[in-house]
């Protein structure tokens, strides 16, 4: 047993996109980190060997300290299925599908990549999700559902959380997948599988569901909550998509070519496939609440991540209560794996509390940005240390005259959505901000709506919406008196963060400062990256996200950098300048090898 107290878990996810780590030390997650983050490859599968660092560093311990390894997901169970489903092409197989299918290749990279020697838990993949769910809600007793593409088998699955006890009750099994309709169909209109899912999402208020009868053929939703796919208009396996031709004749239209003109058409499919998911996830919902009787709802895997569905669900849905986890996909069954292994080596539940903030990354002190900043003109960098207040009131003022705001600060975000650590931030009363970013600092689809951070204490004045929402996992109405047009969805929707200065610290005290100069008590936040890219990491990568693009000023920590006082021959040579993409899923189908 390690010094610390309780013992020390170090949860693993791999091998398939979004690889992460997460540390739980006497049952507490003290640290959670995704691995693109450091290598700047997006949804880089590797194992996470700097964010397992990188957590260990932040909890003052070395990998001898760990006193177990988690794994995610059962490597032996998926390489089953992977042999089910790729072993026709084997002759035709490329290299790295025949590096992944290798069960001991999880353990084999924990021993000699980590050097780690130790036990090594072994976790199935719903499992993992189910108790990234549970076991960080707080909750005492709720039913547990997890959606997804796949894990090993299971595409979806229904659980029970019972004090320290989780176990699964039923499962639908590979190739029937909810997850894999929404990605075929985003497949089909053109956007990257397993990244454009949220494209069709926001597309989609902008069409009508004309064609829900016609993807309604492809599902089958039974009384129980159960559902299965017509997969003679699947073919997972297919180089060029995951829908065939069959598809393409019940729906009359052919496939979009990825970056050419989006149509009405394609805003009605979008519309059509949310509305199919949505109603199949009520039904799945109805199910979790016939099986176990409680009033709570866990949620996780990637299709929890559907904000809009989540909005039913807890609208509509029979729950009283709702905890999605804000890490929902495959990075969080890091967390999973890691609580998963913690109950199983005491008995005991780990971290009793819901968890309120997903700020779990590394941080840079300020020190460390002054030295970077050294070589940059004196005139162009104004130093804040010691002065926070003078700090809030120039990024406000700034904010308040239309300028476009880089913001770094403390510890970053684990999961998919910036949280005021690693933002980009904006005045939300705006009428061309939204295309402004779009356009010129994300690089992103005009169509793509922003989100916004508002005062805990405001919410209800502006949304509608009556309980808290830190992580950004639900849309709600907007209602606010004022002229916000920068975070409003064109169905008068917003995916809200309800901001406390407990949880956000700094970031609270900047909303509160714009809202004292404009008594509008929100901004707009979005993730600060640039499309393409995994969230800037280090104050470099700020630094390069801010030069290459029209945002306005940069704010490290307690340092600000103006663009306009900046050397023009800096930006010119930066600007438009991108690495290329990298990423481990392929445009078209889900990278099921």
């Amino acid at each position: 047993m390690s010094p610390a107290a309780g013992p020390v878990v170090l949860g693993i996810a791999a091998h398939f996109h979004d690889a992460a780590a997460a540390l739980l030390v006497g049952g507490e997650l003290v640290a959670a980190s995704h691995e693109e983050r450091y290598t700047r490859q997006k949804q880089d599968p590797s194992l996470p060997r700097n964010a397992v660092r990188d957590c260990l560093a932040q909890a003052g311990l070395r990998i001898n300290d760990v006193d177990c390894v988690a794994y995610y997901e059962d490597p032996a169970k998926k390489l089953h299925r992977q042999l089910w489903t790729g072993l026709p092409e084997f002759p035709d197989a490329s290299e790295m599908a025949l590096f992944r299918l290798d069960a001991d290749r999880p353990r084999r990279e924990i021993r000699e990549l980590l050097g780690w020697d130790g036990p090594v838990e072994i976790v199935d993949h719903h499992l993992s999700h189910a108790a990234s769910a549970y076991y960080f809600s707080g909750f005492e007793r709720s039913a547990v559902l997890t959606v997804d593409a796949v894990g090993e088998w299971a595409t979806s699955s229904w659980g029970l959380g019972d004090g320290a006890g989780l176990s699964l009750l039923d499962q639908i099994e590979f190739p029937h997948s909810l997850g894999l309709l929404y990605s075929a169909i985003t497949g089909y209109l053109g956007f990257e599988v397993n990244e454009g899912e949220y494209k069709v999402m926001g597309l989609a208020p902008y069409g009508t569901p004309r064609y829900a009868d016609k993807i309604r053929n492809l599902i089958e939703i039974n009384d129980n909550g159960r559902f299965t796919l017509a997969l003679d208009y699947f073919s997972f396996g297919r180089a060029d998509g995951m829908l065939g031709d069959r598809f393409t004749e019940l729906l009359g239209v052919p496939k979009r070519t990825p970056e050419s003109t989006i149509d009405d058409v394609h805003r009605d499919i979008a519309r059509s496939i949310q509305t199919v998911t949505e109603e199949t996830l009520l039904r799945m919902v109805g199910r979790a609440r016939d099986m176990t009787g409680s009033e709570n709802l866990c949620m996780a895997g990637g299709v929890a991540l559907n904000v809009v569905a989540v909005r039913r669900i807890v609208e509509e849905g029979p729950f009283a209560h709702v905890f999605v986890q804000p890490a929902a996909g495959d990075a969080g069954g890091s967390l999973g794996c890691a609580a998963v292994a913690h109950q199983r080596l005491t008995g005991e539940r780990p971290h009793p509390r819901r968890q309120r903030s997903a700020l779990l990354g590394s941080t840079t002190d300020s020190n460390e940005i002054a030295h970077l900043l050294g070589a940059y003109p004196t005139h162009a960098v104004h130093d804040y240390r010691g002065d926070e207040a003078g700090l809030l009131g120039a990024v406000s003022a700034r904010l308040a005259s239309g300028k476009v705001i880089g913001w770094y600060h403390g510890r970053e975000e684990f999961g998919p959505r910036s949280l005021g650590g690693r933002s980009i931030l904006a005045d939300p009363r705006g009428d061309d901000t939204r295309d402004r970013i779009n356009a010129s600092v994300k690089m992103r689809e005009a169509f793509r709506p922003f989100a916004p951070a508002v005062l805990a204490e405001h919410a209800a004045e502006h949304f509608r919406i009556d309980h808290e929402s830190p992580f950004m996992l639900e849309t709600c109405e907007v209602i606010s008196p004022l002229h916000l047009p920068a975070i409003t969805h064109v169905d008068r929707s917003a995916r809200v963060q309800t901001v406390t200065e407990q949880e956000n610290g700094r970031f609270y005290r900047l909303l509160k400062a714009f809202a004292e100069r404009t008594d509008c008590p929100l901004l707009l936040n979005t993730s600060f990256n640039l499309r393409g890219e995994p969230i800037v990491h280090t104050p470099v990568d700020a630094l390069l996200c801010f030069l290459r693009s029209d945002i306005d000023c940069l704010v490290l920590d307690d340092f600000v950098v103006d663009r306009e006082s900046l050397p023009q021959a800096w930006i010119t040579w930066l600007k438009g300048t991108r690495p290329p993409r990298q990423s481990c899923v392929s445009d078209n189908v889900y990278t099921l090898l």
